[in-house]
């Protein structure tokens, strides 16, 4: 019984590095998350200090060291490169699948198992993000485990004494306390909102007050251990800085990503198609759920619900912040097919004209990108596309093999037999074709689109920055934020001569005088400053926008451009 048990989850974990493990290299890692991430790996290794994360080798505070820990470890196996700085969260696709199957099977049997992985693996970005290099995917993993684990212990909850050790709270805070070391203490806000939402909505105690000890001891003890080495190693400031920066995405807009209040929504809406259409049917509706299935329909209408909205609600917006609605979202999908089936559900029209559209909206999206050298020359002229940084981009070109029209086409059919069979009120067929469909096309898309994509955007930039791999110098960004110049210039710690002219340079900074404490992020500026003007003791090269062009030309005279490339200058300036 246990080898039968075991047997459709490893068969799902094998398949799952089939399908996310290959390719993971053969594009370069995008700006700014991925390449930041990978940047603290290699900078890890690079020093050999492995307790602070480091960014430019200045500490950065932004985020704690589990996931960076783990591509240090692929990097170790696999060298410093893309398929070891995407490879945990292949992992992490692999083991998020087989947990589906695990607690699907436990609420509502193997069938709906299927489906939750189905829809998972179907979905659009689910798919993208288990191929990248972002913190996310194994963040919301820790949390919906630990939430999965205190949906189990609540529904559990009786009246009868029991003891101060219990293995689901315990289970549930030390999961927990990974999502903080993973990306912050957002996991524990998140986790907070949903106890209390069920807290109000059941108007009874959920948990006993000797648990609720050992749930805070269990959540906070990892975190507070990270906090206490790094106060030990004399970066108390490190602490401070990191709440600080937490606040701050919650109530500024952080470089550029503010959108408006329902950002999020038609994000999830386009980039969890077909699950985010399908989970409309049962999004408020129970149909003929066990009592245990209602209960955990509750809590993943609460997670949906707290993530959305208060993802809707922080100031920077940015397309991955609300994943997490992606566990509860499937869930819900698969739900709405399992009652779709037995009838409880009615296929209701709009629902299907909704799926319909967005997969034609996606197709479309497909079908026109391998034409984008002769679209994009008449968005110019027709003045349509006036930015000189895209503009200059868009025609770089790229190198289309002619067949990959072909992936819009198989994504505008899957989406017309899938719609067919809803409206024939056929829906074992329609949640096979559409999700088993939306595996295979959103694979091609990964592996034959995005490098595509790449040739557009920052493609120029990082082989300028790989050029000067193994070269003595310093490498820069002038006027816009990336760190790219560091992962692929394969930068190093300053020398001892540089390092004493960078001290020289800021002696005469007010703060330094005054002895007055000096943020990172003033460190950093005050680099850039003196890369520019400052007395160097090796070459530097610089990268700009072309919008930024003019501006370099005026403000720094000395500085000497030496090329140019789909909207990326270049600028070189030579040690006195």
């Amino acid at each position: 019984m246990q080898n039968s048990n075991l047997r459709y989850p490893l068969l799902i974990f094998l398949g799952s590095l089939l399908l996310f493990v290959p390719f993971l290299g053969n594009v370069h890692l995008f700006d700014w998350d991925e390449i930041n991430f990978a940047e603290c790996a290699r900078e890890m290794i690079v020093t050999g200090n492995y307790g602070v994360v480091q960014i430019d080798f200045f500490p950065f505070w932004e985020k704690p060291p589990l996931f960076i820990w783990m591509q240090v470890l692929c990097m170790k196996v696999f060298g410093m490169n893309e398929f070891a700085s995407r490879l945990p969260n292949a992992l992490s696709g692999a083991v998020t699948l087989s947990a589906l199957f695990i607690m699907g099977r436990k609420i509502s049997g193997e069938r709906f198992a299927w489906k939750w992985v189905l829809m998972y693996a179907g979905s659009l970005l689910p798919q993208f993000y288990f191929r990248s290099g972002i913190i996310d995917p194994w963040f919301n993993l820790f949390i919906f485990i630990a939430i999965y684990q205190f949906v189990n212990y609540t529904n559990e909850l009786t009246d009868s004494p029991s003891a101060f050790f219990n293995r689901r709270i315990a289970i549930s805070g030390l999961v927990l306390s990974l999502a903080v070391l993973t990306k912050g203490p957002v996991a524990l806000l998140i986790f907070g909102l949903c106890f209390l939402a069920f807290r109000l909505i059941k108007r009874k105690p959920i948990m006993l007050w000797k648990h609720f000890g050992l749930y805070v001891i269990a959540a906070l003890l990892p975190a507070a251990l990270w906090f206490a080495t790094l106060a030990a190693m004399g970066k108390a400031q490190l602490i401070v800085d990191f709440i600080v920066y937490q606040i701050r995405l919650f109530s500024t807009e952080d470089a550029g990503h503010g959108h408006n209040f329902f950002y999020h929504w038609y994000v999830i809406l386009i980039g969890c198609f077909p699950a985010s259409v399908i989970a409309l049917h049962g999004l408020f509706k129970n149909g003929n759920a066990s009592p245990f299935e209602k209960h955990n329909l509750l809590w993943m209408r609460i997670l949906f619900w707290m993530v959305l909205i208060l993802f809707s609600i922080v100031r920077t917006k940015i397309i991955h912040y609300a994943s997490l609605t992606y566990f509860p979202l499937t869930f819900l999908a698969a739900h709405s097919l399992t009652q779709l089936e037995s009838g409880h559900f009615r296929i209701r029209k709009w629902i299907g004209i909704l799926n319909a559209v967005v997969g034609t909206i996606l197709g479309l999206a497909f079908l026109l990108l391998p034409f984008s050298d002769q679209l994009i020359p008449a968005l110019i002229r027709n003045g349509i596309i006036k930015d000189k940084f895209a503009e200059a981009s868009f025609l770089a070109g790229t190198n289309w093999l002619g067949f990959e029209w072909f992936i819009g086409v198989l994504m505008l059919a899957v989406t017309a037999y899938s719609s067919w069979r809803y409206f024939r009120n056929k829906a074992d067929q329609y949640w096979k074709s559409i999700s088993i469909g939306g595996v295979l096309v959103f694979s091609l898309a990964m592996f034959i689109l995005v490098p595509h994509v790449e040739d557009y955007t920052q493609n120029a930039a990082i082989e300028f920055w790989k050029s000067k791999r193994g070269v003595n110098c310093h490498l820069e960004t002038l006027g816009y934020k990336s760190y790219a110049q560091y992962f692929y210039g394969e930068t190093h710690p300053m020398s001892m001569e540089g390092d004493k002219l960078f001290k020289d340079f800021i002696s005469n900074k007010e703060e330094v005088r005054n002895n007055s404490i000096v943020t990172v992020e003033q460190m950093r500026e005050w680099k850039r400053e003196w890369l520019v003007n400052g007395k160097v003791d090796r070459p530097v090269y610089f990268v700009c926008k072309n919008t930024y062009a003019a501006d370099v030309a005026d403000w720094w005279p000395h500085l000497k451009r030496i090329g140019e490339k789909n909207g990326f200058v270049f600028w070189e300036r030579l040690p006195e």
